[in-house]
């Protein structure tokens, strides 16, 4: 399979708050049209990372280079940037809030019944943001997320909240939006789910990436790490983290 095109390149991130490093040297780079997972326990500096890439806190040091071979952008060009746990006007229904991004952000209304569909949101259509659950919050900015038109979408956490059903049913809206050639850059906490559904994995601990590639790729490092093979794709983590 030939090597696809890298969107965006980061090279050499850091960031300190205080005397903690959140990230030391980060690298990696993200392809056009891959479904590209961070993973890293809690505390590795994902969240961090996902908003010095976007732009939306500054880094100490390091570069992120954004557009692939065509003209150079910035990453509010060519991103959009999903957050988790948050609720994003409260107060408004959520077919309001839909067609309010679709507005704002120049997406694809003809996209709008099969996002709706496909995230299992149309019964929480006139349902207030603020008055809904975790699970149900998540499922909203998922589709809030899918609407947009930028060519990459980062997404933090996309199935925190939802329960085993729901996140099949997510990973497969993600894979078929995925599938219309959107760039989707995903942090999972989920190790085994992350081996399941990404392309490719960056794996971060202690704000370092420790290793980047296919899940074959990673499980092949990892069994020189241990000298044989590793039973699952959590004991590959942990072998190379």
């Amino acid at each position: 399979m030939a090597v696809r095109d890298p969107l965006i390149t980061v090279t050499g991130l850091s960031k300190r708050y205080g005397r903690v490093a959140a990230l030391c040297d980060v690298s990696f780079s993200i392809r056009d049209g891959e479904i590209l997972g961070l993973i890293g326990p809690n505390g590795a500096g994902k969240t961090t990372l996902f908003e010095c890439v976007a732009g939306v806190q500054p880094a100490d040091a390091g570069r992120v280079t954004c557009g692939g071979r065509g003209a150079p952008a910035r990453p509010c060009d060519i991103l959009f940037y999903l957050p988790d746990a948050i609720a994003p006007w409260a107060d408004e229904r959520l077919d309001w809030v839909l067609r309010f991004v679709l507005h704002f952000f120049g997406g694809s209304a003809n996209r709008l019944p099969e996002v709706v569909e496909r995230i299992g949101i149309a019964s929480l259509m006139g349902a207030r943001i603020g008055t809904m659950s975790k699970g149900q919050r998540k499922r909203a900015l998922l589709a809030i997320g899918l609407l947009t038109p930028q060519p990459v979408l980062f997404i933090d956490e996309p199935f925190e909240g939802l329960d085993l059903r729901q996140g099949r049913e997510v990973a497969g809206a993600l894979k078929w939006h995925a599938s219309s050639g959107r760039t989707l850059f995903v942090s999972i906490h989920q190790i085994l789910e992350a081996g399941r559904f990404c392309d490719r994995l960056v794996l971060l601990s202690n704000g370092r990436v420790c290793a980047e590639g296919t899940a074959p790729e990673l499980t092949t490092m990892a069994a020189g790490h241990i000298g044989g093979t590793p039973a699952d794709f959590e004991e590959v983590f942990l072998a190379l983290a």
